[in-house]
């Protein structure tokens, strides 16, 4: 019986460590086209009217998802639990006007910055594809990292403290 289980384990592990590696490599496969340069906006226009200034000295995560997009469910709240501690952008992409955004962030109980991009000119900007993706830049707005579909928070605090 103890073989057994610990043949049940050894496979458990494998099944992990192998879709882990699937997850990563169809992530980087599809981040191939979208637009690495240096991040060379100073300022936002979110969708509650206000302003909201780059900081110049702490690395940056941008964040794109949609209100119709499943996964974005899934991952918004590691984002959420992101922005209190680090400099957050979200983009909402054809994801209807103000008060549809609005009531989808009080309905999931979100409170991240949210650009509402109606025109679609950040997800072309950048090259979005596939939602939800996340970019990470440095302090000094490089482009460091970036994922395509969901990640883990512990995923996420990794790049940015490795994008310091």
């Amino acid at each position: 019986m103890k073989d057994k289980i610990k043949k049940y384990i050894k496979e458990g592990v494998i099944l992990v460590v192998m879709l882990t590696i699937a997850m990563n490599a169809i992530s980087y496969y599809r981040s191939l086209d979208l637009n690495k340069d240096r991040l060379n906006i100073d300022t936002f226009y979110l969708f509650d009217g206000t302003e909201y200034e780059v900081s110049k000295d702490k690395p940056i995560l941008i964040y794109f998802w949609a209100t119709w997009c499943p996964i974005c469910k899934v991952q918004s709240p590691n984002i959420q639990k992101l922005s209190k501690e680090y400099e957050v952008i979200t983009i909402a992409v054809q994801s209807g006007s103000k008060e549809e955004i609005q009531n989808y962030l009080d309905e999931h109980n979100l409170t991240f910055k949210v650009v509402n991009d109606e025109d679609g000119f950040y997800f072309q900007k950048f090259n979005i594809e596939v939602f939800p993706t996340t970019l990470i830049y440095d302090k000094d707005k490089n482009f460091k990292f970036s994922e395509v579909g969901y990640t883990t928070t512990a995923g996420l605090y990794t790049r940015m403290l490795l994008s310091k």
